[in-house]
């Protein structure tokens, strides 16, 4: 059985759609489109929202890699699986499966596959990638502001870490207008307007500090 048969023309292309993304990756070209992580569908913020289908994304390790690295992931799986599958298939019937039967029945088990994959993976990965979340729920933490001075006006960049403990990167106002933040100041996000963020200096307010 060659890769390059009729019955194996879907594993076949997966394997070399695989083979661009590398490439692509190889020469940053996926960067262009802002490798942005899986979700479901979006709110106003073009952000997932969380709720009833986390477990579903938790199962197939949605999010837990970028999106270039979890499709190339599930292709590899989903090619691994179909030319096995038609393999044992020939050896136990004689012929192979229909390629469009194989390529069903083998994209149905990459799936689950895929995340049992993806979770590990994206736990020994580095976090610096953002895992689609709602916004409003970044409100209440602390954000570290890392560039910059923020007044009212003109704000900062500042780092902060979500619920799955993934970094986001925000531009941060002071709440109050007279204030300023900080280069290494430990703030509280207390508002947004949209995607701007403002925040209160926890030194200033003294705060308890809060559990990320």
């Amino acid at each position: 059985m060659t890769l390059l048969e009729p019955h194996n023309l879907p594993f076949a292309g997966a394997l070399a759609i695989m083979l661009v993304l590398a490439i692509f990756q190889l020469f940053g070209l996926t960067d262009m489109a802002g490798d942005a992580d899986l979700g479901a569908g979006a709110d106003g913020d073009g952000l997932i929202e969380t709720g009833a289908l986390d477990g579903l994304f938790a199962l197939l390790g949605i999010g837990r890699l970028p999106v270039t690295l979890w499709f190339a992931l599930f292709l590899f799986v989903f090619a691994a699986i179909g030319l096995s599958g038609q393999e044992l298939a020939e050896s136990l019937t004689g012929a192979p499966l229909h390629a469009w039967l194989a390529a069903l029945l083998a994209g149905g088990a990459a799936l689950p596959v895929t995340g049992a994959l993806a979770r590990p993976l994206g736990a020994i990965m580095p976090k610096d990638h953002t895992t689609a979340v709602n916004l409003a729920s970044l409100l209440g933490r602390r954000a570290t502001i890392t560039d910059g001075v923020a007044r009212s006006g003109s704000p900062a960049r500042a780092k902060v870490r979500d619920v799955h403990g993934q970094v986001h990167h925000l531009m941060v106002e002071p709440h109050e207008e007279s204030s300023e933040l900080h280069a290494g100041d430990e703030v509280l996000l207390v508002r947004r307007e949209g995607n701007q963020f403002y925040a209160t200096a926890l030194a200033e307010r003294r705060l308890s500090p809060t559990v990320n």
